[in-house]
């Protein structure tokens, strides 16, 4: 690991002491994971001390783990669950990155809105809860962004079906556009074979 990279993980444990659930520098990157009670004040030290200065916020999505690894998360998690946030964050001052997860409870799906620290967050936000169903606590204006008004379900969640649930078509008869159930046999996508061929031989064999 980077010199200050270590430097950060270390000033987080000291900073955070238990708050953190989970911290280290995975793919590259130092990661963090707090309870999503605790989000907003992490948050709000993570911008305004000095030490950290992260004050851009590059982007927040959502994660769906239910089938990541065949349900085995502990990779990447402390404690696993299925649906969570995740912040990615810059500090120019300091020259450095973050990214912060939480997990939020799969009943409620509520976790706090970060618009008020950072402005950016707004239509991040709205396309987590576009495509996953997750409900931004504080949001201004929360509401679909990129699936149209009339949309059912949320298109980025594991168990979201690859056909939809409705399709929609202009009526003439109606003259407006009419929502109706899918009307094309469900499918699967499976993975395509991999030949053995030239491309993957192995150098100086027969």
């Amino acid at each position: 690991m980077e010199k200050s990279k270590q430097t950060l993980v270390e000033q987080l444990q000291h900073r955070f002491g238990d708050t953190l659930l989970w911290s280290q520098c995975a793919m590259g990157e130092v990661t963090i994971e707090v309870a999503s009670n605790e989000l907003l004040d992490v948050c709000q030290i993570l911008r305004d001390e000095s030490g950290f200065a992260f004050e851009m916020l590059i982007d927040v999505c959502g994660v769906d783990y239910s089938e990541y690894k065949n349900g085995q998360v502990n990779r990447f998690t402390s404690k696993g669950g299925r649906f969570a946030v995740v912040y990615h964050l810059l500090s120019v001052k300091n020259n450095q990155r973050l990214r912060v997860r939480t997990f939020i409870d799969e009943e409620a799906l509520r976790v706090a809105s970060v618009v008020e620290i950072w402005n950016s967050a707004n239509w991040f936000e709205r396309e987590a809860f576009d495509l996953f169903g997750i409900l931004f606590e504080g949001h201004p204006d929360l509401r679909r962004l990129l699936t149209d008004y009339g949309f059912v379900g949320h298109p980025f969640r594991k168990d979201f079906p690859l056909e939809g649930y409705v399709e929609m078509r202009y009526d003439a008869d109606k003259k407006r556009v009419v929502y109706e159930p899918v009307s094309i046999q469900p499918r699967v996508n499976a993975p395509r074979v991999i030949r053995k061929d030239h491309r993957f031989a192995v150098k100086g064999s027969a």
